[in-house]
């Protein structure tokens, strides 16, 4: 058992376009997060968001507080939000223990002094992608169903973006410090995530892709909107979107993906759009 991770720094928008291929790759794509028997993750600076993955087989994970955190334990100032793509599994937060299916998810509040993930079947492990930000004040741990989601459907087969909004980890359904998380589904058919792309100049965002068959990619764009760029992904990867970047993607299958994003406020529709006449 490890526990791996990496700090990233953020970027200015000015500097990001004259990045080649790999830089872009480097700065903003993230890989290798969901590793049997350890848990891995990237520390961004980009409102100190945390974005990472724990996949326990034979042995339970504990979430250990990495070095940039300077804290005694992971939660001493932050709050977490995970969501099991994998088989079922638990997470234990100090003396409670929560019982995680495939898709639900839980809010761990700032305080929680331990936390630990573990598989129902070690032949079929959870897999816990989980995102993180600072707290300035300690909320109910709490698990979250599919049925308790507040969920929409939005798009159309004919703009190839029907899909399905699951707002898990949001102040509509539960107490939160900055933390969001949901995730969308694609109907099988529809490719594209979110069009019209959008940013947030109050906060940032964080993709994760999954149910992307092995044959298959997804091509997330990103950049500002006059000045957009794009990266090839693969199942369980993900993006760091900052403040400053537009995030849409278009696969060559349909997929799910898991937004996360922490920073200003708490209001979901807060976004400037633009549309596909407004990019270059």
């Amino acid at each position: 058992m490890a526990t791996n991770y990496e700090l990233r720094y953020s970027n200015h928008p000015e500097d990001a376009r004259q990045y080649d291929t790999e830089r872009l790759r480097k700065d903003f794509l993230v890989k290798n997060i969901m590793t049997p028997g350890d848990v891995s993750m990237v520390y961004s600076m980009n409102d100190r968001f945390i974005i990472g993955g724990a996949v326990p087989d034979d042995n339970p994970l504990p979430l250990e507080a990495i070095d940039p955190l300077k804290a005694e334990h992971f939660c001493d100032r932050r709050e977490v939000g995970v969501i099991n793509v994998g088989g079922e599994g638990t997470v234990q937060v100090d003396e409670k223990t929560f019982h995680l299916k495939y898709k639900e998810a839980l809010y761990i509040g700032a305080g929680a002094r331990e936390v630990i993930f573990s598989s129902d079947l070690p032949g079929k492990p959870a897999r816990f992608y989980f995102n993180s930000a600072p707290a300035h004040k300690a909320y109910p741990t709490r698990h979250i169903a599919l049925e308790d989601a507040e969920s929409v459907e939005l798009g159309s087969m004919e703009s190839s973006n029907a899909r399905k909004i699951n707002k898990l980890i949001v102040n509509s359904v539960l107490d939160i410090c900055q933390l969001q998380m949901g995730m969308t589904e694609l109907k099988p058919g529809s490719v594209w995530n979110t069009m019209p792309a959008h940013l947030h100049s109050r906060r940032m965002e964080a993709y994760f892709y999954f149910e992307v068959p092995d044959d298959q990619a997804v091509c997330h764009f990103l950049g500002e909107p006059k000045e957009t760029r794009h990266i090839w992904l693969h199942n369980e990867e993900a993006v760091v979107s900052p403040s400053w970047s537009i995030h849409a993607a278009a696969g060559t299958s349909n997929y799910i993906f898991i937004w996360g994003m922490a920073g200003e406020n708490l209001d979901y529709g807060d976004m400037d759009a633009f549309g596909p006449r407004d990019l270059k």
